[in-house]
């Protein structure tokens, strides 16, 4: 049985300006802008833009424990047609290397593929976050395929090389699903050294801690997929559980959320700020709404005041040096060897 969504279950944390409240009523030693300016960091700014990151919605067909996007099959949030095509003619205007489609599920918009060839199209590269799962239900089973014929590089979540543990966060069959979803990206000649065709796998922690270092749980999970299931992939990106959400909920409920979060600010890494997403990433809401990063999205924390606020008022120029707007969640990304879209930083 499907978990609920927080919205679904009216679950106060369901409303943004709440999980920003309740991060900042905890008794931290500092606050993110303190540690900034201790290191000579302070205000954080944009370093440009090499990645414009779209975000069509929040409706999935998964619902997972730890999601911080709170996403599922009962969300109705959905990208309008306005602003595929202003997300597209800002890019079209600009230099901007890499489009990042994400979601919920983002395979499940109907501008998807569109949004995949116009980007491939200006020469882009295409990176798709894919929850694996997807690409087994009737009506999307030609998504490898269509992948492939565009050379999207395919960032799937799983959260575990072992099926117990990624079905208790992901739902029962999940991890079988996923296992075939890797296999048939395999046959097409993903993960496979030459072939032009990109495949990462991105795993959270399952509980109230950081994750291991990269490097060593990339072997391992390299080794175990292709020992039992004859998986190969290119990287393995470790993400650190950033406290909102679904997984705020999580720390609330088994009491951990004073202690992830001292542990999260203990954790800062100054070596981490040169590498944030925030700062050569610009997002965009399914509303139209521009954000420094996905997270900012989910709590609804949007660009600075003297810059763009929607898709539809943007130019690259006036968001290339931009001030990111942070908040106390902002340590997940700055911990231990710190955490973006793309992994470990340091």
């Amino acid at each position: 049985m499907a978990l609920p969504t927080l919205l679904n279950t009216h679950n106060p944390l369901a409303d943004a300006a709440t999980q920003r409240a309740t991060l900042e009523s905890l008794p931290l030693a500092r606050g993110f802008g303190e540690a900034l300016a201790r290191v000579g960091r302070a205000p954080l700014r944009a370093d440009g833009i090499s990645v414009l990151q779209i975000n069509v919605g929040k409706r999935c067909n998964q619902t997972c424990r730890h999601c911080h996007v709170d996403a599922g099959p009962d969300r109705t949030e959905v990208m309008t047609p306005e602003v595929v095509e202003a997300s597209l003619r800002f890019l079209e205007a600009s230099d901007i290397p890499t489009v990042d489609i994400t979601g919920g599920a983002p395979e499940l918009h109907p501008a998807f593929r569109h949004i995949v060839r116009r980007a491939r199209d200006m020469g882009r590269h295409v990176m798709d976050r894919c929850n694996l799962t997807i690409t087994r239900l009737p009506n999307y089973q030609d998504l490898p395929e269509f992948f492939a014929a565009h050379s999207v590089e395919i960032v799937a979540s799983l959260p575990s090389f072992a099926a117990r543990q990624t079905d208790a966060q992901r739902g029962a069959g999940v991890f079988d699903d996923s296992i075939a979803a890797l296999r048939r990206l395999n046959e097409l000649g993903y993960g496979a050294d030459g072939s032009g065709l990109v495949l990462n796998l991105v795993s959270n922690p399952v509980g109230a801690y950081l994750p291991a270092s990269q490097p060593s749980l990339e072997m391992d999970w390299k080794r175990e997929l292709q020992r039992k299931h004859g998986i190969v992939f290119n990287r393995l990106y470790t993400i650190t559980n950033m406290p909102i959400s679904r997984y705020l909920q999580y720390l609330i409920d088994s009491g951990n959320l004073e202690s992830y979060m001292d542990k999260l600010v203990a954790a800062f890494n100054p070596a981490t700020i040169d590498g944030l997403m925030c700062r050569t990433t610009l997002s965009v809401g399914w509303d139209g709404r521009l954000y420094d990063c996905d997270f900012n999205q989910m709590i609804e924390l949007g660009t600075a005041a003297d810059a763009p606020q929607t898709i539809f008022d943007a130019t690259p120029a006036a968001l290339a040096s931009r001030r990111i707007m942070i908040g106390r969640h902002c340590f997940g990304c700055t911990a231990g060897a710190g955490s973006s879209c793309g992994g470990a930083i340091t």
